[in-house]
């Protein structure tokens, strides 16, 4: 066997030959093999931060260069360090230096060593002029509500994809206007945007969703991914009459409306919010069709208005246009407030519940789109199905607007797209795969309605849907959702709060829980119920498998305010009544002179906190972290909590020692939640950046930490679970990232799951065997194995595909 070096255009080039071999590989010939599910193709993330003490450089271990556990890290290649093109340092036990003696403009770049061999160097770059760094953002113009509000925008959350395949991120930002809204919150508000920008600040196009689709953390989910597996992503989201896409070039272009909506009159200068007398006309519709309402055809619902609203029969049926809008008149001014003060529905305005619904795929580089289905689920009607009109609080359109997206590997290879609608009630969640020029739906699981015998008065709330297979995924969805594999058969699950889908979308199981004394009726099996926060990882090193962490709000009717539950089969490990809304929960290594993932809730503040539990639910601490979010940020492996929220000045605290950062001039988003716009692995080592706006929202601000460490991982981007939960982290209320494995201070390295082990690679050429030499670490360029007639690896930062615009020079 022969290896040859090739130059081309500066680039090293491994190119391994292949010839007919009868005995085996040595030893140094193991190959690197990519997963069946290929890994993102990323380059070296090479950055460089200006500190007290020097210049801090942090760059990534890929996945497939981890080659099994050490000591106190994962084994891979060294790197050589260089400052100017000249060999500065060799690093062997992190993917971090510190250059105490910096020039000024200085170019650094990083090689790794494989087998004694330099392999190419990354590109290069030089330090920032501060310890973070700002990427430029173009604010969109103010805007005025039909009502004459004015609003302005700030940024929001943040989500990550390469878009154009040079193996470095582009960030796709949520625009938000000052009005955004809850989905129980009347008013207009200003339309929300999607940019996509480089790192340095260019723009690349701007997805303006339009009027049709209101602001706030429940109504767009936006997912960025490579779906197709073509090494670009793809921007998914859901989108109406009226949305377009402004390009580089300044044109705008709408998105496709089928045909049968325009045939049915619906046009993109539509707009579906309702004005306080357009609820009025809503309402006086509904009230005059009520005759021939399904569920009133099958006698589930009173066969008149004046019965479901318990008055004395008045008018005859089918009402006129005058009866329906005294029955309307009646509903809003009498019926609504005797049920509850907080129902002023003459001022019902801005909610969007009528209408074409949309989800469409855009392409990430230049924003075309790609594909425009009907979004599924539909939303039926203004919320009356969903429950909307049953309790107390009568809220059309919330319910039925509680939207959530995902990405998973459902099949264990390509990602498919996830999106769902509901959870209070009616539940259901829709699988899409996109095969680069069609969007397939999978699989639809829905729970089906919730029945009720009156819906103006009723408690839909934990009874069962009428599709039997789905039944009891009501009222078990959180504000987020989860992706794991929890069975272990390599394909992932969806983890719906309470209940979890598996990869074929049948309902894998749903958890329950025996109401205690004290509460709304003891001694009842109900379900463990909604809730705020929700987080799936291996908590619990010395259990098998993923446990999920939870907060339920059903107070009193709910049969715990936390749990820890076997992710594989849903059953309590720990958990305790609360008799709250427990609004607040997070896990993470805060006490790492203790074994597992420690966990924590409370109410938001930190009120009535639960303290600190052990992984094996002793109580550690009656205090607790706040529940922000957490981060990757020490040296060590511990956890870290962003705190913040509003108008306060974020900041990274450890349990132990304090404030670690303090991020003047910015600030996190979504209220008081406190989220950051992201906090994922971006770049540099297996870390995690904090992304947040600053105050005025003319950048997004990159903290990258430089605290020493002497862990050796990979980027946490080539962990499947991880970097689907990056995807998911945007959804209603944000929540963290987690790998699918144990990772915290006291990791057992040889668990920790290499993305692709050596093995020997066995290709053939006709009917002979060869036996061929891989010694880097992604697959190569197209055209490669035909050219070679081999299978060939190549190095990320060794090779050049045809669009990326990264260069690297010889050793």
């Amino acid at each position: 066997m022969v290896t040859s070096v090739v130059m081309r255009r500066g680039v090293l080039l491994a190119v391994v030959t292949a010839a007919l071999l009868t005995g085996p590989l040595p030893a140094t010939a193991q190959a690197w093999q990519p997963s069946p599910a290929p890994l993102e193709h990323l380059d070296r993330g090479l950055v460089a931060s200006t500190t007290a003490g020097g210049v801090h450089l942090s760059w990534r271990l890929l996945g497939r260069e981890a080659t099994g556990a050490g000591t106190t890290g994962l084994r891979g290649p060294d790197f050589v360090v260089y400052r100017d093109g000249k060999r500065l340092a060799t690093v062997t036990d992190s993917t971090t230096y510190l250059d105490p003696s910096p020039t000024a403009g200085a170019r650094y770049q990083v090689a790794p060593v494989v087998h004694g061999v330099t392999l190419g160097r990354s590109k290069a770059v030089t330090a920032w002029t501060n310890h973070y760094h700002d990427l430029p953002l173009r604010k969109p113009a103010d805007g005025v509500t039909p009502a004459g509000e004015s609003y302005t925008y700030s940024a929001n959350d943040v989500s990550v994809g390469d878009v154009d395949g040079d193996g470095q991120y582009e960030y796709v930002v949520k625009w938000d206007p000052s009005n955004s809204k809850d989905v129980s919150q009347v008013g207009y508000t200003g339309p929300v945007y999607l940019d996509t920008y480089r790192f340095d600040g260019t723009l690349l196009h701007r997805v303006d969703l339009g009027v049709n689709i209101r602001a706030g953390a429940h109504y767009t989910q936006f997912l960025v991914h490579d779906f197709d597996g073509d090494g670009r992503a793809e921007l998914m989201t859901k989108t109406a009459p009226g949305t377009k896409v402004v390009g580089r070039d300044g044109r705008s272009r709408y998105v496709t409306m089928p045909r049968e909506d325009v045939r049915a009159g619906y046009s993109h200068s539509d707009d579906h919010r309702l004005s306080p007398d357009g609820y009025r006309d809503h309402l006086i519709g509904m009230f005059r069709s009520w005759h021939a309402h399904p569920e009133v055809v099958a006698g589930r619902w009173p066969a008149t208005i004046e019965q479901a609203l318990g008055i004395e029969p008045r008018y005859a049926y089918p009402l006129s246009q005058q009866d329906a809008a005294a029955l309307a008149d009646h509903f809003m001014d009498v019926y609504a407030p005797s049920r509850s003060a907080n129902n002023k529905l003459r001022q019902f305005a801005g909610f969007v519940v009528s209408g074409p619904e949309y989800l469409t795929v855009f392409d990430g580089a230049t924003g075309r789109e790609l594909q425009t289905v009907r979004y599924e689920p539909g939303r039926g009607d203004d919320g009356l199905m969903w429950g909307d009109y049953a309790m107390s609080r009568i809220e059309p359109g919330n319910r039925v607007d509680r939207f959530l997206a995902g990405v998973a590997h459902l099949d264990g290879k390509r990602p498919s797209a996830i999106f769902a609608r509901g959870y209070y009630t009616r539940s259901a969640v829709a699988a899409y795969d996109w095969n680069g020029r069609r969007l397939t739906k999978r699989w639809l699981a829905d729970s089906g309605w919730v029945p009720m015998t009156n819906p103006f008065r009723d408690s839909p709330h934990g009874r069962d849907g009428t599709n039997p297979s789905h039944a009891k995924m009501t009222t078990q969805g959180a504000h987020s959702l989860s992706v794991a594999d929890v069975d272990g058969d390599g394909r992932q699950e969806i983890v719906y709060g309470g209940a979890t889908l598996d990869h074929d979308g049948s309902l894998l199981y749903s958890s329950t829980g025996v109401l205690p004394p004290g509460s709304a009726d003891p001694g009842a099996a109900v379900r463990v119920g909604h809730g705020d926060a929700l987080h799936v990882t291996d908590i619990d090193p010395n259990r098998p498998g993923l446990e999920t962490y939870m907060v339920h709000e059903g107070a009193r009717s709910a049969p715990y305010g936390y749990t820890l539950r076997d992710a594989r089969t849903g059953e309590v490990v720990y958990g305790a009544y609360s008799g709250m809304d427990t609004g607040r929960g997070m896990v993470g290594d805060v006490r790492p002179d203790v074994p597992g993932l420690e966990t924590w809730a409370s109410m938001p503040g930190g009120s009535d906190s639960a303290g600190i539990r052990s992984a094996d639910g002793r109580q550690l601490d009656t205090r607790s972290p706040g529940t922000n979010t957490s981060i990757r940020w020490a040296g060590d492996m511990t956890t870290q909590i962003v705190n913040g929220a509003q108008d306060v000045t974020p900041t990274i605290d450890d349990w132990r020692r304090g404030t670690l950062l303090t991020a003047t001039g910015t600030r996190t988003n979504n209220g008081t939640k406190g989220t950051p716009s992201l906090v994922a692995d971006v770049f540099g080592d297996w870390r995690e950046e904090l992304v947040v706006r600053t105050q005025d929202s003319s950048a997004l601000r990159f903290y990258t930490s430089t605290e020493p460490t002497n862990r050796k991982m990979y980027t946490l981007m080539h962990d499947r679970q991880y970097r689907v939960e990056v995807a998911r982290q945007q959804t209603a209320y944000n929540q963290p990232s987690y790998p699918g494995f144990y990772l915290a201070s006291d990791v057992d390295w040889s668990r920790v799951p290499l993305p692709s082990r050596p093995r020997k690679n066995t290709a053939t050429r006709g009917d002979a065997p060869v036996k061929v030499l891989v010694i880097a670490a992604v697959p190569c360029p197209r055209g490669w194995q035909a050219k070679f007639g081999v299978s060939v690896g190549c190095s990320a930062d060794e090779v050049t595909r045809s669009r990326h615009r990264e260069s690297s020079t010889p050793s």
